[in-house]
């Protein structure tokens, strides 16, 4: 009788066979054979081995032309690979990585001929990134030594590998892939078994909304790209990522998702259908959301959907001065972005001594740029010097754009735009910094509707780059014109969208957040592997539950709240784990708890 895996002392990986040579197999086994592995690639293509192998030899000269790697670095690394198109070259393997295409069928067959090839202790692991693992393991010979070794493209320069256990998977196969990624010099992350596993599981709903959102065309694609790199400091924006994993890949993925979760967010976008089914799977077929120079191009070409460059807008009205309405961080940073970039500034707070409090802070922020070398002195102060503290709304009689920034609660807007409708001059353009409510419901405020629009900021709003521009379906088109004169002026990205919740950013940021939670809250997965996936997988600059916590969890479920009974999705309802813990007061960051405890200053 065979002895318990978990019991059993596994030998070190020694020898490991990869199935599947495409562009992950193939960077797989680039990361193997560095590390000192022997490895054998099977593919059924002599072609596609061919290329792999014409490729590794490919990558490793370039090391060496960097200096990464010596001449006789790279013959011993080539040396360690050998390929077959015949599956019985795996028999010696201590581990095979199957990285076959995503289908059952495939997969199935691979798992079955192999438990007739390699010995009883062999570990096998699938590269799958949205089928099941268990289901997998439980028509092998030995469930107990199958599980998930999920790698992320482009494989040599990712870190992160995800570690799937199904109910099945001894701890022994576990603990010895899991050494393996360590040895690889990679970032293990243990999960469970569920479609998508953590780091696909949140980043494709997120995908999946990006593309419903350019089909409902409430924004170019371009405007959503921009959006979520300049917001969130993402690498890549949603729709050019969806085209480099390919539109028919992204596809298959949700549709495991959505079959497991029933989850709308999980549903997949028709237009991913029509793209897939017409053949545009993006950057490999060389069109997707976007159309490149050739198959397999990186490089984007002007097609018919590109916006033209210097395409004539209405003509703008003329702004020399600025009102900024609030005393907070937010209305102080855009004084300070107004100021430097050449415009008079009124900042109004509701007192004297709070609009020279937020004016003093602009003071100490500029002196921390001169301090870093980012601006002269003399510059420091003249930008200071334009911006006039008020102790009332009656300052901004003379200003032509009144920015209000005060708080998101939509009564205090109301409220403020009463008293700039009365106070400034006729054809002065009245801007909300919302983030959340509706801009109409401030226009309606007013007698002029027509000169009220959206420009939402982000904070800190001296570094941030972008402003969404919320054109109501009252806004005149003048002031949408001369709003995107002036953002140009001040050095912001500006992007259109229509007045709806969360506009671009937000309304595909935070359910992504809310799932992350989800996940906490199902214990499928910690914190510290969720926030390690997300940034080493996903390129994200912040884990979730990091950002949660320095936004504000209070803030974070007021605008979960806005989404959810804005599009009535069952989906975008906020996590109970985010209301139970602002209910307890654990705010975040500005509490000193959130989803983490921080020493108190």
């Amino acid at each position: 009788m065979a002895t318990p895996l978990s019991d059993t002392p596994l030998s070190p990986l020694k020898t490991i066979a990869v199935v599947g040579l495409g562009t992950m197999g193939t960077g797989i086994t680039e990361v193997l054979a560095k590390a000192g592995r022997e490895v054998v690639g099977i593919d059924i293509s002599e072609a596609a081995a061919a290329q792999a192998v014409a490729t590794l030899e490919a990558a490793t000269a370039r090391a060496v032309e960097k200096g990464r790697l010596t001449e006789q670095d790279r013959a011993d690394l080539l040396a360690r690979v050998t390929t077959s198109t015949d599956l019985r070259a795996a028999a010696d393997a201590d581990l095979v990585i199957e990285v076959a295409p995503e289908s059952y069928e495939i997969k199935h067959q691979i798992f079955r001929e192999l438990d007739g090839i390699v010995r009883p202790e062999t570990i096998l692991a699938t590269g799958t990134n949205a089928l099941s693992v268990t289901r997998l393991a439980a028509d092998s010979a030995r469930p107990e030594r199958v599980l998930g070794l999920h790698f992320f493209n482009p494989a040599p320069a990712m870190k992160l590998v995800e570690v799937v256990s199904s109910v099945l998977t001894a701890p022994g196969a576990v603990s010895a892939v899991t050494n393996l990624a360590l040895d690889l010099g990679k970032e293990p992350v243990a999960v469970g078994d569920r479609p998508g596993f953590v780091a696909d599981g949140l980043l494709f709903g997120y995908l999946n909304q990006a593309a419903a959102m350019y089909e409902a065309k409430y924004a170019s694609r371009e405007d959503i790209d921009a959006a979520m790199r300049l917001g969130c400091g993402l690498p890549m924006g949603p729709l050019a990522l969806l085209d480099l994993i390919g539109v028919d890949t992204a596809r298959t993925v949700l549709e495991a998702m959505y079959a497991e979760s029933h989850d709308r967010l999980h549903a997949p976008a028709p237009i991913l259908k029509q793209l897939s089914e017409a053949g545009l799977t993006g950057r490999k077929s060389g069109r997707g959301f976007y159309s490149y120079e050739a198959p397999g191009s990186a490089t984007v070409v002007p097609d018919a959907l590109t916006p033209l460059t210097g395409a004539v807008r209405a003509p703008g009205r003329e702004i020399r001065s600025v009102g900024v309405a609030g005393s907070g961080t937010m209305a102080s940073g855009i004084a300070e972005v107004f100021a430097k970039g050449g415009y008079e500034v009124v900042l109004a707070a509701r007192s004297e001594e709070k609009a020279q409090a937020a004016k003093a802070r602009i003071g100490k922020s500029l002196s921390r740029s001169v301090d870093k070398g980012r601006m002269t002195a003399e510059a420091a102060a003249q930008t200071l010097d334009r911006i006039t503290a008020a102790g009332s709304y009656d300052a901004f009689a003379d200003v032509d754009l009144a920015v209000e920034a005060v708080a998101e609660d939509l009564e205090i807007k109301q409220q403020l735009f009463q008293a700039l409708d009365k106070v400034c001059k006729p054809g002065a353009v009245l801007a909300t910094t919302t983030s959340s409510l509706p801009v109409v419901a401030c226009a309606r405020a007013t007698s002029r509707p027509q000169d009220v629009i959206g420009m939402h900021f982000f904070n800190p709003a001296p570094a941030m780059k972008l402003v969404e521009v919320v054109r109501t379906v009252l806004t005149a088109e003048d002031v949408h014109s001369t709003v995107h004169e002036v953002c140009g002026r001040i050095k912001k990205h500006a992007v259109d969208c229509g007045d709806r919740a969360g506009f671009i950013v937000n309304a595909l940021l935070f359910p992504y957040l809310n799932n992350a939670i989800k996940m906490v809250q199902e214990h499928y997965a910690s914190l510290d592997d969720i926030d390690a996936a997300m940034k080493l997988g996903g390129g994200y600059p912040m884990g979730p539950f990091e950002l949660l916590d320095v936004v504000g969890l209070d803030v974070s479920l007021a605008i979960e709240k806005v989404l959810h009974r804005e599009f009535r999705d069952p989906g975008l309802a906020p996590a109970p784990l985010l209301e139970h813990l602002v209910a307890a007061g654990c705010l975040g960051r500005k509490t000193g708890r959130g989803f983490r405890e921080y020493a108190r200053r």
